[in-house]
């Protein structure tokens, strides 16, 4: 351990995700609880995938559900990630900075342990899960394109958050791998219509045109407690359209724009995975393809700044553009490249200091930092 302190670092982490887990099961699931009771009942409804999944196994929904659920979710993004790492780097010593700076960051699993039951890891474990896939044909285009669809039934707002990202991964892997055909090039112009549709049918149609007390009296018959209706405070979000969604965002944003230093000190403590991100890139064969990735990075980083004009939850917004950026290095050590990149040196003691903080700040956030 004090040879390599990478190896103390990820035990460290671990010790961290369980303490937020415990901090995290003595809080109400207000949000993540009531997306468990909305489901198609009066008929199309935005956010009501998950719920009506559970519907099919729960006549009554218990709270311990939000936990239980989070928590399978949450493992297997653990899973599909190691699974993932492995095979990419694999676990040798050279590569556990990147381990503890990618698995031990605050933005990726002990955020996500923070924001247990929330819809944001399952973008992230899509994403994994393309990156694992086979790319060699059509196939996977059609596997991405149904799962983008799955996520926006779960929630609109992946559309901006992981759908991006999951179409740089069939890019790269996908079509920069396989060239550009008539044939591949209708199949994805067709795929993006699909998603572009079903995210508009969505947000605007998905809308409940019941009253509110009525759902209200619905989503008290599915709960196993129908005396908690503090739980239901959070109803309101299946009415409110999207320019009242902007207007509340733009009243917060002088209060919540303070928060940009702490998301700037935090991203920066990342520097020597992002300085081995531009080393990935620069080392690309291809400059052809470097230039794809820069414009992925551009887009994806795009969405992210519409979704901050839009909704408040900066801290998650934050953490799942930094997740995002993870999952695109993996699918840029897929391509073609001139040389190898060293990875970060297991001895750099800046590097090494990093590592520390990194793996003591036990999350992000969800609205405002920690």
């Amino acid at each position: 351990m004090r040879e390599n302190p990478w190896r103390l670092m990820l035990a460290v982490n671990f010790a961290v995700v369980a303490g937020v887990f415990l901090y995290k099961i003595t809080r109400e699931p207000y949000v993540p609880y009531i997306h468990l009771l909305v489901d198609y009942h009066f008929g199309f409804t935005k956010r009501a995938l998950i719920g009506a999944v559970m519907a099919l196994f729960f006549a009554k929904i218990p709270v311990w559900l939000v936990f239980a659920l989070g928590g399978a979710v949450w493992l297997v993004t653990l899973a599909l990630f190691v699974k993932l790492f492995r095979r990419t780097f694999g676990f040798d010593d050279a590569h556990a900075p990147l381990l503890v700076f990618m698995a031990g960051s605050p933005f990726f699993l002990k955020n996500f342990m923070h924001t247990l039951g929330h819809f944001d890891i399952y973008g992230c474990a899509v994403a994994i899960g393309l990156l694992l896939a086979p790319a060699y044909s059509l196939a996977f285009v059609a596997l991405a394109t149904a799962a983008s669809m799955i996520l926006i039934l779960i929630h609109h707002i992946h559309l901006l958050m992981y759908v991006p990202t999951i179409a740089v991964i069939v890019v790269l892997r996908y079509y920069l791998a396989q060239g550009f055909s008539r044939q591949n090039t209708i199949v994805g112009i067709a795929a993006v219509a699909c998603v572009g549709l079903l995210f508009f049918a969505a947000q605007f149609l998905g809308s409940l045109a019941v009253p509110p007390d009525q759902f209200s009296r619905y989503l008290q018959s599915r709960m196993a407690d129908p005396t908690r209706t503090d739980l239901l405070s959070f109803s309101y979000i299946w009415y409110q359209p999207l320019a009242r969604e902007i207007a509340d965002t733009w009243a917060r944003m002088p209060s919540n724009l303070l928060g940009i230093p702490v998301f700037a000190l935090l991203i920066w403590l990342h520097a020597p995975l992002w300085k081995y991100f531009g080393d990935s890139i620069r080392a690309l064969a291809i400059e052809f393809h470097r230039r794809v990735v820069i414009a992925a990075i551009v887009a994806v980083s795009a969405a992210y700044l519409i979704m901050f004009a839009i909704v408040f939850d900066y801290s998650r917004w934050i953490s799942n553009w930094a997740v995002c950026m993870f999952l695109i290095l993996h699918a840029v050590k897929t391509l073609p490249a001139s040389q190898s990149v060293p990875p970060i040196a297991p001895d750099d003691r800046k590097a090494t200091f990093l590592g520390w903080i990194v793996t003591l700040v036990p999350r992000v956030g969800i609205v405002r930092p920690f």
